[in-house]
């Protein structure tokens, strides 16, 4: 049976591949630099691809999962299980992607099952309650965003520790970002009052968090 969450996914594929928000940012730049001397990366929820593209630039053998089979993944595969032997890649990347696991905790602790040296983690931040129902408004599929008290938790839980810790911001075209998952209208309209102050001048600004994590 189709899981329509994957199928969801699958049809937003080249929507994900074209993205202003997800093609470039100072996280790409953080991860490459994260992962030097690394020589095998998995890429977990790969999407678009663009974790993968910039190492695989920087010369590293690249591995890509995604759940959703239209974002070409290498393996086609749930965060939460893992289908590689314990420490099978230098370094396992995440990016933009924790706020749509059903598990995180799940995920995080097999990530750090299949790194031999360290787990890079990038994702939104919590920003607040309205910040969260204007995320699952303009996109069912989001459960949630973590604070860095949460992510560190998970990390802790899966046996690793946090090496280095980023916070920044990430400002991107707020009426693409509604495009991608079809917001339109009154909903449209709903989700940027919601995110108050952070749209300005037609584009969204969210903070975001980068976790370097190593085995304890």
């Amino acid at each position: 049976m189709n899981d329509p969450a994957t199928d969801l996914w699958s049809e937003r594929a080249q929507a994900y591949v074209d993205s202003d928000a997800h093609s470039r940012g100072e996280d790409l730049d953080l991860l490459v630099e994260w992962a030097a001397g690394a020589t095998t990366v998995l890429d977990v929820a790969t999407g678009g691809g663009h974790v993968a593209r910039r190492l695989r630039e920087a010369g590293h053998e690249v591995v890509t999962v995604d759940p959703a089979p239209g974002m070409r993944p290498d393996v086609i595969s749930h965060a939460e299980h893992l289908p590689f032997a314990d420490g099978s890649f230098d370094v396992v990347a995440c990016r933009t992607a924790g706020h749509h696991f059903d598990d995180p905790q799940a995920a995080v602790t097999e990530m750090a099952r299949v790194a031999a040296r360290s787990v890079l983690l990038v994702d939104t931040e919590f920003m607040g309650q309205e910040a969260e129902d204007a995320e699952r408004l303009r996109d069912p599929t989001h459960v949630r965003n973590y604070s860095e008290a949460e992510w560190l938790a998970f990390v802790e839980a899966a046996g690793l520790e946090a090496a280095d810790v980023r916070h920044f911001e990430h400002s991107f075209d707020v009426d693409a970002w509604l495009r991608r998952t079809g917001c339109e209208g009154d909903e449209a309209r709903r989700v940027v009052e919601l995110l108050g102050e952070r749209v300005s001048g037609g584009r969204l600004t969210l903070a975001k968090i980068a976790i370097r994590a190593v085995p304890k």
